[in-house]
């Protein structure tokens, strides 16, 4: 099973999220107005100095009151998703390849939340149908993209997510292959 947890978080995926992903996350943050640092940590398994540490750096936009909204969170779970394989600042670059500067949304190709749902649609998608080429990945790519984004709109939008779906993948196989050389360590 490829999604063992919903993308970017420590939640266990659930099937029922599987079409929109985020909508696990919004009721939370609704109910809430927002996550606290303690709370998205829990939410991310990321510590709160990792977390400021990458507002800091201009990868997410700042907490307004303290509160991290849908805007924050749905960045911290993007860059999460692909921490383990992909360097940070690479990360940084390609958010910034489809979505321009972090605080300026008026020069985004896709919201975060969008691409978050549709990565996550498209891993879902990857496991039921067991695609793993690189052809295959490419052509659910191409049939799940709304046909709104053209040109080289739509060529980024490919191209980040063939990277994040990717990593993902790459990431989860390493995950697998840690926990099975920690029970090597225990058995020797």
């Amino acid at each position: 099973m490829m999604l063992d947890k919903l993308p970017g978080t420590a939640l266990d995926f659930d099937e029922r999220g599987a079409s929109n992903a985020f909508s696990v996350i919004a009721p939370i943050l609704d109910a809430t107005g927002g996550l606290t640092l303690s709370q998205l940590s829990t939410l991310t398994g990321l510590e709160g100095s990792t977390i400021q540490n990458w507002i800091k750096r201009g990868w997410v936009v700042p907490t307004v009151g303290k509160k991290y909204g849908e805007r924050q969170v749905v960045r911290i779970m993007l860059i999460n998703i692909l921490r383990g394989t992909i360097r940070l600042e690479d990360i940084a670059r390609l958010m910034q390849y489809i979505n321009g500067q972090v605080d300026d949304t008026s020069d985004d190709i896709m919201h975060d939340t969008e691409l978050y749902n549709l990565m996550c649609q498209l891993l879902t998608e990857m496991t039921k149908g067991d695609l793993h080429s690189r052809e295959e990945i490419e052509e659910e790519i191409e049939k799940r993209l709304d046909k709104a984004f053209e040109g080289e709109n739509r060529i980024r939008l490919k191209r980040v997510l063939l990277i994040m779906i990717l990593g993902y993948r790459a990431s989860y196989y390493r995950r697998m292959a840690e926990a099975e050389f920690a029970e090597l360590e225990y058995e020797c």
